[in-house]
């Protein structure tokens, strides 16, 4: 089967969250199975060229139809970690990728537009038919609706689309000028209710909507968030379309990269182990203490990595700190914000707490320091206000950290309560807890501390059946593929 992934990241080489890395372990996933998968990328002027081996021009004179005229564009192909990538080269005055950054600026809605414009451009002029093009995220959400209008009378009507939403907060939304820019037009077609229509603002266009009604199959990235998307505010204003929809709409679990997070092999870390032999468990410990300057004693260390914004229940993070040192433990956190207010906030506790032995907070990020603090800490919080799937947490079990967790989304689908799940003793990994307050993260954190001082017996059993857990990319990719089939055969 031939199959094409267009996209706004993949890892390493353009990487903000974790759809980078979905991309890639997807992809890779696919490729294994006996597929031929290619990936297309916008090609940002500040992607980790050194992660791209052998990147040359493919197709030098693509142009590209862009309101009345047309955009030349260079397209480039080379192999990420073996990965096939073509990256989207447009020379505009625009710039649209030459920023210096990824995301954050004021015409979003017509640097994807165009790119969603380029990538099936590029297909079509390519020659490439593929069986299924999968689509991710608002960014390439037009893919679908320009493929159906624009490119199925032109020899593209038997390629299908996949598009997954990996988080229903971001739909894309924009004015009609989209319309005219990529030769769609007819606003009054598009403008329908069960076309393109945003939920709450007649005068606008939801991109993320058109996927859903353009796409052969719709999926998110855990079973708990397409109920969650469907039946309660998590779809933020689609759950109408996704009931409409519902026969083509489902939730996949995302899967892990375990080459690249695997402690028995893991290049970051300082001594490697497994889940039969966990004694490197606690040289890791001792080199974290060390590399952050935490006191050196026999308290547990409680950890967090991620992004601090609002989803991440970021005042509960804050709390966990304070938690943490309040009940004899130690707290170290590594990650930035993209919301000034919050920043300051963490860099402001980062001074305050500056003398404090117990607690290290790393504003920023650093992806060997990352791997480091997961497999030398014993515990992680996840305390998301809303997560679709998350995979912290599956990091964290996969070093043999235990999670503590808000249970939400793709969290409720991975981790599994020590007091309170309803699943046999030995198969449970964690801690959850259910209300966004400090009551329930503290409670959680608790029972977690608790079992650590009281039965380190049980203790040892808790991790080693987290390291048992098989969150790979093995089970979700059959179930993508056998989503690819039924598409192709409808």
């Amino acid at each position: 089967m031939h199959v094409v992934m267009v996209a706004s990241e993949c890892a390493p080489v353009a990487k903000v969250g974790g759809l980078g890395d979905v991309i890639y372990g997807l992809s890779r996933e696919m490729a294994i199975r006996g597929n031929s998968v290619e990936v297309i990328l916008p090609k940002y002027d500040c992607m980790r060229y050194d992660h791209i081996w052998g990147l040359s021009v493919s197709y030098d004179d693509l142009w590209v139809p862009w309101y009345g005229g047309s955009i030349h564009c260079t397209v480039w192909s080379g192999f990420v970690h073996g990965q096939l990538c073509f990256f989207i080269d447009p020379h505009s005055s625009d710039q649209f990728f030459n920023r210096g950054s990824y995301y954050g600026f004021f015409d979003e809605a017509k640097r994807y537009a165009f790119f969603s414009r380029a990538a099936l451009e590029f297909m079509y002029r390519s020659g490439k038919r593929p069986d299924i093009i999968h689509t991710h995220d608002w960014q390439t959400a037009l893919i679908p609706v320009m493929l159906c209008e624009l490119y199925a009378g032109l020899g593209m009507q038997n390629c299908r689309v996949v598009h997954t939403i990996h988080n229903f907060k971001h739909q894309g939304v924009a004015s009609g000028e989209i319309l005219a820019a990529t030769n769609l037009h007819r606003p009054d077609f598009y403008f329908a209710e069960d076309r393109m229509r945003d939920p709450f603002n007649p005068f606008a266009l939801n991109f993320t909507h058109g996927a859903m009604v353009y796409s052969n199959f719709v999926t998110t990235v855990s079973p708990k968030h397409a109920w969650e998307a469907r039946h309660t505010d998590q779809g933020y204003g689609l759950g109408h379309v996704l009931h409409r929809y519902q026969d083509k709409f489902g939730g996949i679990l995302n899967g892990l990269d375990y080459q690249m997070w695997n402690p028995e092999l893991d290049p970051h870390i300082a001594h490697h182990f497994t889940a039969g032999d966990l004694t490197g468990k606690a040289g890791n410990k001792k080199a974290l203490r060390h590399r952050l300057m935490l006191q050196d004693n026999d308290k547990p260390i409680i950890s967090y990595v991620g992004r601090l914004d609002t989803q991440k229940g970021v005042h509960l993070i804050r709390h966990a700190l304070f938690t943490a040192i309040w009940n004899g433990a130690q707290f170290a956190l590594l990650g930035s914000s993209p919301e000034y207010g919050i920043n300051d906030d963490f860099w402001h506790l980062k001074h305050f707490l500056n003398d404090n032995p117990d607690c290290h907070l790393e504003i920023g990020f650093n992806e060997e320091l990352a791997h480091l603090i997961y497999a030398g800490s014993d515990m992680f919080v996840v305390p998301s206000l809303f997560e679709p799937c998350g995979l912290t947490q599956m990091i964290s079990l996969r070093y043999g950290t235990v999670p503590i967790v808000r249970a939400v989304g793709g969290l409720v689908d991975t981790v599994f309560d020590w007091d309170y799940s309803p699943l046999p003793r030995e198969q449970r990994n964690g801690f959850t807890f259910d209300h966004p307050d400090f009551a329930g993260i503290e409670s959680a954190m608790r029972r977690a501390l608790g079992l650590w001082g009281g039965r380190p017996d049980l203790w040892q059993q808790l991790r080693v059946t987290g390291m048992q857990y098989d969150y790979s990319w093995n089970q979700p990719g059959q179930h993508y593929l056998q989503i690819y089939e039924f598409v192709r055969h409808k």
